[in-house]
């Protein structure tokens, strides 16, 4: 079983950066894929940024450029580095584990772009 905690999101003003983390709990995390997705109000839940046990990364093109995931399989941490950020990029972030066959997702944080 695959727990996933999101901490991080929070208010922040546009053209500003932030980091999610997410915390997991589970047998080997250096063979969980993992990301982040996210929804918007009213919208359906998106992929963010991907990143498999190698390391390999995937991004959607609204967080090229802007966003980078990384993991900590010492820690068992994943994170989103979220810079430059636009009032669109207000959502609930939600990290998601895929590890054999099952899928695990967390609660979700809040990110808020406003000024």
């Amino acid at each position: 079983q695959v727990q996933l905690v999101e901490f991080g999101g929070e208010l922040v003003q546009p053209g500003g950066s932030l980091r999610l983390s997410c915390a997991a709990s589970g047998p080997i995390f250096s063979d969980y894929q993992m990301a982040w997705f996210r929804q918007a109000p009213g919208k359906e839940r998106e992929l963010v940024a991907g990143i498999s046990s190698s390391g390999s990364t995937n991004y959607a093109d609204s967080a090229k450029g802007r966003f980078t995931i990384s993991r900590d399989n010492a820690k068992n941490m994943a994170y989103l580095e979220m810079s430059s950020l636009k009032y669109e990029d207000t959502a609930v972030y939600y990290c998601y584990a895929r590890l054999l066959g099952m899928d695990y997702w967390g609660l979700g944080t809040l990110v808020t772009v406003s000024s």
